[in-house]
């Protein structure tokens, strides 16, 4: 599957600012604001205090990497592509997904 890269504005501290990133990331990223109880532009606010050398949008990619690694797929849960909680048979019993 391809992922375009798309331009999006976002605003932070007051002021829109524009960013370009791929669907996957602006996903990930909508909804990892989601599980913050936060929203996006209070997100990425913080993701654009912290950096420093990289460019917004590398800066975003890397914060969504990094939550990925330090929580794990944070699609895991999401109502979008898990509906419906799936029952799959392991070795030990059904387990929930």
């Amino acid at each position: 599957m391809k992922s375009l890269i798309a331009k999006r504005s976002v605003i932070i501290a007051g002021q829109k600012t524009s960013v370009s990133l791929e669907d996957t990331f602006w996903n990930d990223l909508k909804e990892i604001a989601y599980f913050q109880r936060a929203t996006l532009s209070q997100v990425v606010e913080e993701i654009d205090r912290a950096r420093q050398h990289n460019n917004l949008s590398s800066a975003i990619r890397l914060f969504v990497l990094d939550q990925v690694r330090m929580h794990g797929d944070p699609w895991r849960y999401s109502r979008v592509r898990h509906p419906a909680k799936q029952r799959i048979p392991t070795s030990g019993g059904d387990a929930d997904v």
